[in-house]
């Protein structure tokens, strides 16, 4: 049955109708914010204000804001840089898993060229592989050297990504994914290795006469 607000206005549930347009809209208001502001400083709240429609239907239209930002960008990194599957594992596989998952969706993904030539689109899409990747990774990972840990692996894979698809090099794009993973793993191991910790300094008393 409709649910009744408190001001009597009946709301029927399930997904909103809005106009054909409103996606359009939503995009068309996005592109200047995320250009503008950059992916970290652009929120869901802003682009609806700028393209006035209610932030549910961003959500409803693009799912987050990591697919907003993927649709304005046109080079699906909404799905292409989703590491979600990744992180489901224990931490003793997770290299292999993250460049799983890496090539078999970038393979799959299609670059737009004319986004990748464009400098302001390039700068939000690395602040959002800094801001969003960087952070998840580092959450998933703990410990007091987390940060240190993903941002060794951010850097591995942010060079797979652009040498390989954004702004390829020969040799790395000509290569099978199968042998670009077996060349990466080690690194990529070895940069989320935990750093054991040195032993604390001891303190010396000296005792007064």
């Amino acid at each position: 049955m409709p649910a009744r607000s408190a001001t009597g206005v009946v709301r029927r549930r399930g997904r909103p109708h809005g106009r054909p347009q409103t996606k359009a809209r939503i995009v068309a208001a996005a592109e200047p914010l995320f250009l503008e502001h950059g992916y970290r400083a652009t929120t869901l709240r802003a682009v609806a204000a700028a393209a006035g429609v209610d932030s549910a239907l961003i959500s409803y239209h693009f799912g987050s804001k990591r697919g907003l930002f993927g649709e304005v960008t046109q080079i699906q990194c909404a799905r292409a840089l989703d590491l979600t599957g990744a992180f489901a594992g224990d931490r003793e596989g997770l290299a292999d898993r993250l460049l799983d998952v890496v090539t078999d969706l970038w393979d799959a993904a299609e670059v737009n060229r004319l986004a990748v030539e464009n400098e302001e689109v390039m700068r939000a899409f690395r602040e959002y592989l800094e801001g969003e990747v960087l952070t998840r990774l580092a959450e998933y990972l703990g410990g007091h050297d987390a940060t240190r840990r993903a941002l060794a692996a951010v850097t591995l894979i942010g060079g797979l990504i652009f040498t390989r698809y954004l702004n390829p090099l020969p040799l790395a794009a000509a290569l099978p994914s199968e042998e670009i993973r077996r060349t990466l793993a080690p690194a990529l191991r070895a940069a989320l290795a935990p750093t054991a910790r040195g032993p604390r300094t001891a303190r010396v008393t000296r005792l007064g006469v």
